[in-house]
């Protein structure tokens, strides 16, 4: 046996993000309906609720759903959705780091000082921001895995000790302003995706999807493995392009897409393929699922929860940074208010499960267009915020209440 069969064999979570189970139409019909039965609803119940969301807020106002609002919710799910990507990977070991909020905006003011005040280039500037959350990210690690001190306690005195550090870096003005002109601003404000360009990508996306299906159902069939069926694949395919090719027309009808969410789409992609197809993602699910279960597999659980807290400050500091260039500036409130429980909430909402071991890339991305929509409905409406909060709350709920059941499902059957 392989070392990432070993891995395979005590993360059985992981295999709900393979997409080479199915075999065919009616094994894809198959194979979802003995999810469903075992309480692995995966994505369906959070796609069902932004259903329910628009189709609410179109209705009460017709604006929602038009192509410069769809563009507006698009760039603002960009800063907390990273966010909420790094939270995911904390989810996934059965862990939390509750400073993400503090985090980036003590990257926000870091940019701010060294860019504006220190006068260097504003990449140079993103750069040290980022380097130096990903060493807070290292110090975490060494006091989880060496003292053992738990990850709520140890987050959440980076909370309180980093917003010191934000605060006192900010002075007495309390606020930086960042160039208009800067790339940094322009690339969170104004530039977008040419249309032809969209159009290109997603047509290059359908490609690669299939590509990559196609040679893993071959290697499988190779292997003497049953494998998705090529009509599937091509389905599959279609499907992506016909569905983002709508979005995009849609999209390009206003201002087009923005480069900052395709950074975030980029980000998503890539941290789906690390953790359905490398042996670290699935080392990760296995961390999450059993954690002694893991170590007897020879995995190196100190690493993989070091590396988890890493990712999380790291993309944190993304986040917060690109907050702070949507608004040109960064200043004592930057990653405060509700920045830390919507980064939380909206990992938990997309699917990621509080208790380790489920969850997905797609978590983040689904989960902060279910708050953004939310948050921007409700402002289109002119509600103020208490409701934002109230409605936000009980969709959070709702969506741990289902994971719960599904959890008990699971175990039920044999599968937890």
């Amino acid at each position: 046996m392989s070392d990432l069969d070993t891995v395979e064999a005590v993360a059985p979570a992981a295999a709900e993000f393979d997409p080479d189970r199915p075999r065919g139409f009616r094994g894809t019909l198959t194979v979802l309906g003995e999810r469903f039965r075992g309480g692995d609803l995966g994505v369906a119940p959070v796609v069902a609720g932004l259903i329910v969301i628009w189709t609410v807020m179109q209705s009460l106002n017709p604006i929602f759903l038009s192509s410069t609002n769809l563009v507006n919710l698009a760039i603002e799910c960009v800063p907390v959705g990273i966010i909420a990507l790094g939270v995911m990977f904390m989810l996934l070991v059965g862990q939390i780091d509750l400073s993400v909020g503090s985090i980036s905006g003590l990257s926000a003011a870091v940019t701010a000082v060294l860019f504006v005040d220190q006068g260097l280039s504003p990449w140079l500037a993103v750069a040290g921001a980022v380097l130096l959350a990903c060493l807070i990210g290292w110090l975490y690690a060494q006091v989880f895995n060496r003292l053992g001190v738990p990850s709520f306690v140890i987050t959440l005195a980076g909370l309180l000790g980093f917003l010191g550090v934000q605060l006192w870096m900010l002075g007495a003005k309390g606020s930086i302003n960042l160039p208009f002109d800067s790339g940094l601003v322009t690339f969170a404000q104004l530039q977008f995706v040419p249309p032809w360009l969209s159009y290109a990508l997603v047509a290059a996306g359908a490609v690669a999807l299939f590509a990559s299906g196609y040679a893993r159902a071959s290697a499988r069939r190779s292997a003497g493995l049953p494998a998705t069926s090529t009509q599937a694949l091509l389905l599959r395919s279609a499907v992506l392009l016909v569905g983002l090719g709508a979005a995009v027309w849609y999209l390009n009808r206003d201002r087009g897409v923005g480069w900052m969410f395709v950074l975030f789409l980029g980000l998503v992609l890539v941290t789906h393929y690390v953790l359905s197809r490398t042996k670290y993602g699935k080392s990760l699910y296995a961390v999450g699922g059993n954690v002694e279960a893991a170590r007897r597999a020879g995995i190196n659980v100190k690493a993989i929860y070091a590396s988890a807290f890493m990712l999380c400050t790291t993309l944190a500091a993304i986040g917060g940074v690109l907050a702070a260039a949507r608004l040109a500036a960064a200043n004592q409130s930057s990653g405060g208010g509700d920045v830390n429980l919507n980064a939380i909430a909206a990992a938990v909402i997309g699917g990621t499960s509080l208790f380790g071991g489920r969850g997905s890339a797609f978590a983040a991305l689904l989960g902060i267009v279910v708050i953004q929509s939310i948050s921007s409905g409700l402002t289109l409406l002119n509600l103020d915020s208490s409701y934002r909060f109230m409605v936000t709350g009980a969709v959070l709920l709702l969506a741990v209440a289902l994971d719960s059941v599904a959890r008990r499902s699971r175990a039920s059957s044999g599968r937890a």
